[in-house]
């Protein structure tokens, strides 16, 4: 007993810093979220998400929805519209493309890896669904899935609607693990909504020669094996503890 008393002490000492709230989430990251304005081949148009990644214009969205794009453009939070967006990589795997405008000094976001997400992790996704730019859900991971091709997904429990496609999904701490682009339908279906892991955006980045920022030295996600063990293991924590509240 002395044992596990002493391990929940280290854990609660070393993880202040876990999570940000909703609010602070939003406030940092709605300026490089973007709403993505399409107009296909038969002139018919569409809107989606997307959000910036670097300062000069690099955009992460949806691969289906820019393919076969007659024109794109983007729309910022505070309603400028940049000039055409082109479509510059685009994933065989998942549904992922990165577009491309000609810009400077841009707000971001920060994308790390996913490999350590967990079900049962807090989510805040960021969209523009049915044109209402800037909308905020909040939800879970609700369980990381593999197809099989061996394709990972996240399933999320945020509320996802059309138009969000390409939508930012933060962690607890603000930082992008994932992309949202698709949910099933139907009366009987309830928040079953899916993201791509943000491992595979920060390996089609790569693939078009950018190298997205780091974390900043001491984050939760950053490249140090023992704080990566340390958040891995607060989550796991956190979701025993939940288990051993009171029962009706």
């Amino acid at each position: 007993m002395f044992r596990y008393t002493v391990s929940l002490i280290l854990l609660f000492t070393v993880a202040p810093t876990i999570g940000a709230s909703p609010v602070h989430i939003a406030q940092e990251n709605m300026p490089a979220v973007v709403a993505v304005n399409v107009m296909q081949p038969n002139g018919a148009t569409f809107t989606a998400t997307g959000f910036i990644l670097t300062e000069d214009g690099l955009i992460a969205t949806s691969r289906h929805v820019s393919q076969n794009a007659l024109y794109i453009n983007v729309t910022f939070s505070d309603g400028t519209v940049s000039g055409e967006a082109k479509e510059v990589a685009s994933s065989d795997q998942v549904d992922l493309a990165l577009l491309k405008i000609e810009a400077r000094h841009l707000p971001t976001v920060q994308v790390i890896s996913s490999a350590y997400v967990l079900p049962g992790q807090g989510v805040t996704v960021i969209g523009n669904p049915r044109r209402l730019q800037n909308t905020i859900t909040a939800g879970l991971i609700s369980q990381i899935r593999r197809k099989s091709n061996g394709v990972l997904l996240h399933q999320i429990s945020a509320p996802i609607s059309p138009s969000s496609s390409g939508s930012p999904v933060f962690n607890e701490q603000g930082k992008v693990i994932g992309i949202a682009f698709g949910s099933y339908s139907g009366e009987n279906n309830q928040n079953l909504n899916f993201s791509v892991p943000s491992d595979y955006l920060l390996q089609l980045a790569k693939q078009v020669g950018y190298t997205l920022p780091a974390p900043p030295s001491g984050s939760a996600n950053s490249a140090n094996p023992f704080l990566r063990h340390i958040q891995k293991s607060w989550n796991i924590l956190r979701r025993l503890l939940s288990r051993l509240g009171p029962k009706a």
